[in-house]
């Protein structure tokens, strides 16, 4: 199965400023995340409309995404401590 990345947040600005390195370990573990989506795309609970949601496993941030002919397509990787509005607004523009 194919994945497409289509949008990222944030996240990896947010930690990098946090403390020295700790951008780059919350890159490597969204990347182990999506890869993982190979294997367990499709589920994932629909919270919203036909997006899928992935949590990752060691930081408070969610993989949506749509599954389309083979193809995972990540349409926003969002920090669940953002309001839920402000995730569905996100949504409804990618």
């Amino acid at each position: 199965m194919k994945i497409q990345i289509l949008d990222l947040i944030g996240g990896h600005r947010f930690y990098k400023k946090q403390e020295a390195g700790l951008g780059d370990y919350f890159l490597r573990n969204l990347f182990a995340d999506i890869d993982h989506l190979q294997i367990t795309a499709g589920s994932h609970l629909k919270p919203y409309r036909h997006y899928h949601r992935a949590l990752l496993k060691r930081f408070p941030f969610a993989i949506f995404y749509t599954l389309e002919h083979e193809m995972v397509r990540i349409r926003a990787v969002v920090d669940c401590r953002r309001r839920r509005s402000w995730i569905r607004k996100h949504l409804r523009g990618a």
